[in-house]
C-alpha cells in the first residue's frame, strides 16, 4: 500500500526548527518559551557526578542516513523521502569497518532513516558479520514492502543473523497510522508476517525480532512489561504475529517531537512531567556511556539525540571516524543538556528500551 506523508521534514519546511542550534535554545529557555527547567548537569553534580564518563564503548551505533520512506510525527532524525543528500558514503563505512576489526566493540547498530536505502547498506552488513561482529538493524517495517527490490530483506536479514529492531507505535490502525502516515500499518503488518515466514520471532530460531513502542503524545510509556504482554497479546489475537521483546522508548523533546509539542502547548507541561520524574536509578545504565553514535558525515557523538542536536564529543583529538581512538574517547566527558532529562525519566529509556 502507498503511504501518504502527513507531513514533509522540517528541513523541507525552512522551519526554524530545523536548526540544532535554535532547538537547544528552545530547551534552555532562550526561544520560544521563557520557562527555564533545572539543569540536568547540575541535577547530576548534585548526585555526586561532577562529570558524566562512559564506562567503555561496547555498541557502535551507525546513522547511515536521514533518508526514509516515511515522515513519521514524533521522528527526532527528521528524516523523510526529501533527505537525500545525507547518506553515508562506502569510504567513512570503510572507515568504520577498519574501527571495529582493530577493537573489542561488540555490536554494530545500524540505524537512519531507513538505513536499508543507503546503497552500501547490504555490503557492510554482510562485512561486519565477517568480522564476528553482532548487527541490529533498526527497520521501520514498511521499507520491506515499499519495493521489490527490499521485498528479500527478510532472508537477507535472517542469512546473516541481523537482530531486527522495529518501531511499531500500537496494536492498531487509527493510531498508528496518526503517527507514521496513512498506510503505515498496514504495511507493517505485512512485513511481520514476512519476518515471521523466515523464522523470526519464533522460538528456536535464534532470529530475534523486538518491536518499539513511543508514546503517540506528550506522555511518558507505561510499563514495558505490562505493554509487552498487550502487544504479544493482541498481534497474536489479530494477526497471528510473533516479536520476542518489546522495547517502551521516552519521545524526547528535540526535532519534529519539539515541534509537536510547541504547537500543541504541550512543551512546558511534558519538561515538568520528564523533571518530576527524574529517577537517579537510571544514571548508570544511560546508553551514552557504552554506545560511541556516528553521524552520515563520520563525525562522532556520545548518543543519537547528541548526534540531532549536533552536539560532538568533547574529545578533540578523536571528533571523526578517520581520527577514531577508543582510549581517548573512553576517558572523554559527555555532553549533557536538557533533552537527558527524557533518557532519566521514569524507569529510564534507551535504544534497549527501560534502563532500570
Amino acid at each position: 500500500m502507498s503511504i501518504k506523508q502527513r507531513t514533509k521534514s522540517l528541513q523541507a519546511r525552512s522551519s526554524e526548527l530545523s536548526s540544532a542550534f535554535f532547538q537547544l535554545k528552545v530547551l534552555n529557555g532562550q526561544e520560544v518559551v521563557d520557562e527555564k527547567f533545572p539543569s540536568f548537569s547540575n541535577r547530576l553534580q548534585n548526585l555526586g557526578y561532577q562529570t558524566l564518563k562512559p564506562s567503555q564503548i561496547d555498541i557502535f551505533q551507525i546513522n547511515i542516513g536521514k533518508l526514509c520512506n516515511q515522515t513519521c510525527a514524533h521522528c527526532h532524525v527528521d528524516a523523510g523521502p526529501d533527505r537525500k543528500e545525507e547518506n553515508m558514503s562506502r569510504e567513512n563505512l570503510e572507515l568504520c569497518l577498519s574501527i571495529l576489526k582493530n577493537s573489542n566493540i561488540s555490536t554494530v547498530d545500524i540505524t537512519g532513516g531507513a538505513p536499508e536505502m543507503n546503497p552500501n547498506f547490504r555490503w557492510f552488513v554482510e562485512e561486519c558479520t565477517k568480522l564476528g561482529k553482532k548487527v541490529i538493524d533498526r527497520c521501520n517495517l514498511t521499507i520491506i514492502v515499499a519495493n521489490p527490490k527490499y521485498h528479500d530483506l527478510p532472508e537477507f536479514f535472517a542469512k546473516h543473523k541481523v537482530q531486527v529492531v522495529s518501531s511499531l507505535p500500537y496494536f492498531s490502525k487509527t493510531r498508528t497510522d496518526k503517527q507514521r502516515g496513512d498506510g503505515v500499518f498496514e504495511d507493517s503488518i505485512k512485513a511481520l508476517k514476512m519476518l515471521n515466514a523466515v523464522g523470526y520471532g519464533k522460538e528456536g530460531t535464534g532470529l530475534e525480532l523486538n518491536l518499539v513502542y513511543n508514546p503517540s503524545g506528550a506522555f511518558l510509556p507505561g510499563d514495558q512489561a505490562g505493554l509487552q504482554t498487550e502487544f504479544k497479546r493482541q498481534l497474536k489475537r489479530k494477526f497471528d504475529i510473533d516479536f520476542n521483546q518489546l522495547f517502551c522508548i521516552t519521545n524526547l523533546p528535540i526535532s519534529r517531537f519539539l515541534e509537536y509539542l510547541l504547537e500543541s502547548n504541550n512543551y512546558e507541561s511534558y519538561m515538568e512531567k520528564l523533571v518530576e520524574a527524574f529517577n537517579p536509578g537510571t544514571v548508570d545504565g544511560l546508553m551514552c556511556r557504552n554506545t560511541i553514535s556516528v553521524g552520515w558525515d563520520g563525525y562522532l557523538y556520545d548518543c543519537d539525540f547528541n548526534q540531532m542536536l549536533e552536539l560532538k564529543v568533547t574529545s578533540k583529538d578523536s571528533m571523526h571516524l578517520r581520527d577514531f581512538n577508543e582510549n581517548i574517547l573512553n576517558n572523554r566527558n559527555i555532553v549533557l543538556n536538557q533533552h537527558c532529562y527524557g533518557c532519566t525519566a521514569g524507569a529510564g529509556s534507551s535504544c534497549g528500551g527501560e534502563i532500570s
